[in-house]
């Protein structure tokens, strides 16, 4: 049987036309390309970072790093600023992640109901806060009547549940067999048990698909910090490095909290900004690996049903 099936391979291979050869060459070429397209530029950030500024100066092509220099970051890391920025982003992130799935699952599991009289309004009720949106002054105001500025809730409160995100996990609800849940009603469990147990089990690439949405945005959201947060202790890293990229275009502010002034006013503004932003992606780099192969198969299969 095996002899066989080798036989098989062999003779499949060797009846492959020179045009499907060279398709598959031509194929190849192209992925290659685009994998370098992709790949190239934060591999051109992270040399331009650990190059030295003034070589770095000259432009092109960067494969390798000029002039080796741990300069920008030794200056960056220097800060204490920039560990309390880390500290209140990683908080919001995981903080704020976890409140928007609950509240997103519990929205979505009674929605997906057929039994659930009212859905259609409710629904479309969510589905208008899609479209329009109060603006920024009644939202600022809003929060200052509860109470939300200048404290860590302002970042994960008023995001807490994004619609989009809620249709996706009810239409993944929806693709659930009912029997399932009939079956766990007639042993005696309540709507809560049948969600908690037996439904966010089921879930686990959604939910996924969804905290990698939730966190990937918390993570690079910035504007919650400039609108209702003027406390120093509850800044965040985006908008701390915002600051450090300004600064090093002034070549002052900021920059006077790094350890060595004099070794700071030799980093250019490229040079901040290239090592600004690799310190802020590489979480995102280390974390998105144990998500994506959640992603496509949460994305689509919440999509199959309307």
């Amino acid at each position: 049987m095996k002899k066989g099936t080798k036989k098989t391979r062999s003779s499949y291979l060797s009846r492959t036309t020179r045009g499907e050869r060279i398709g598959r060459v031509v194929n190849g070429f192209f992925l290659l390309l685009i994998v370098l397209v992709t790949v190239y530029p934060f591999w051109h950030v992270v040399m331009y970072s650990l190059s030295d500024s003034h070589a770095s100066m000259s432009g092109g092509v960067f494969l390798w790093p000029r002039d080796f220099s741990l300069l920008s970051y030794q200056q960056l890391l220097s800060t204490r600023q920039l560990y309390i920025s880390y500290r209140n982003t990683i908080l919001k992130t995981l903080v704020g992640t976890v409140i928007a799935l609950v509240i997103t699952s519990m929205t979505a599991y009674p929605l997906s109901l057929k039994r659930f009289k009212g859905r259609g309004f409710f629904s479309m009720l969510i589905f208008f806060t899609m479209l329009f949106s109060g603006g920024m002054i009644p939202t600022y105001l809003l929060i200052r009547d509860l109470h939300l500025l200048d404290t860590f809730w302002v970042y994960v409160l008023p995001g807490a549940m994004s619609a989009y995100n809620m249709f996706i996990l009810r239409n993944f609800f929806q693709s659930i067999p009912p029997s399932l849940e009939e079956s766990a009603l007639l042993d005696g469990a309540n709507p809560f048990q049948v969600l908690i147990h037996i439904v966010l089990p089921l879930s686990g690439p959604a939910l996924a698909a969804l905290a990698m949405f939730y966190g990937v945005g918390l993570w690079n959201g910035y504007m919650d910090n400039v609108l209702y947060v003027n406390d120093q202790n509850l800044q965040l890293l985006q908008n701390y490095l915002r600051q450090l990229i300004a600064a090093a275009g002034a070549k002052s502010g900021t920059v006077s909290e790094m350890s060595d002034i004099s070794a700071a006013s030799r980093l250019t503004e490229e040079t901040v900004k290239m090592t600004v932003i690799s310190v802020s992606v590489i979480p995102v780099l280390i974390v998105y690996p144990f998500l994506q192969k959640y992603y496509t198969k949460g994305v689509m299969v919440g999509s199959v049903k309307g």
